[in-house]
């Protein structure tokens, strides 16, 4: 899909197992960027976004063919409405193409995404110091919830955890 951005002709597809290597590329940017460290590796990346069992979609932008931007999104589910939720994992525009309306553009194609499979919302996570996204998230009409809190379990902390299941073969 071409997306007439700024003046600028901005080519949105989806990712193929060929884009793997750009994509742990753009996810190592988006990781230096926001002072994280990216363990994925593109076996990993490969399997996740296009193995047997993917987990997640991965969409690419392109300006006059250059790669400038990627997006990662999966589908989750929201109990309480019952239906399907789209979950931006990521979403990374170069620098260089930064303020052009490109990030605007790409949450506006996502969004399509989510109405095509009646997603009953849309959903990110934005870095508490990122002011620029904040703001950026929030003139899209976007709340940011001020009393919700991820939680998270990393790998290292699961076997400890799931070690704690106490499973009973008595039938009663």
């Amino acid at each position: 899909m071409i997306l007439n951005v700024d003046n600028l002709a901005v080519e949105v597809r989806a990712g193929t197992p060929a884009d793997v290597p750009l994509l742990l590329t753009f996810i190592r940017a988006m990781a230096e960027f926001e002072k994280l460290t990216a363990s994925a590796t593109e076996a990993s990346l490969r399997d996740a976004l296009f193995g047997e069992d993917a987990v997640a979609h991965a969409h690419l932008a392109f300006v006059d063919g250059k790669p400038i931007a990627y997006a990662i999104y999966f589908f989750s589910f929201t109990s309480m409405m019952g239906r399907r939720a789209l979950w931006l994992d990521d979403l990374f525009v170069d620098p260089a193409f930064r303020g052009k309306g490109i990030g605007k553009a790409l949450m506006a194609y996502l969004a399509g995404i989510a109405v095509k499979h009646k997603c009953a919302r849309f959903e990110w996570i934005v870095l508490d110091w990122n002011t620029s996204a904040i703001e950026f998230y929030q003139r899209l009409g976007a709340d940011v919830l001020p009393d919700w809190r991820i939680c998270r379990v990393d790998e290292a902390q699961l076997p400890r955890i799931a070690s704690g299941l106490v499973v009973s073969t008595d039938a009663d």
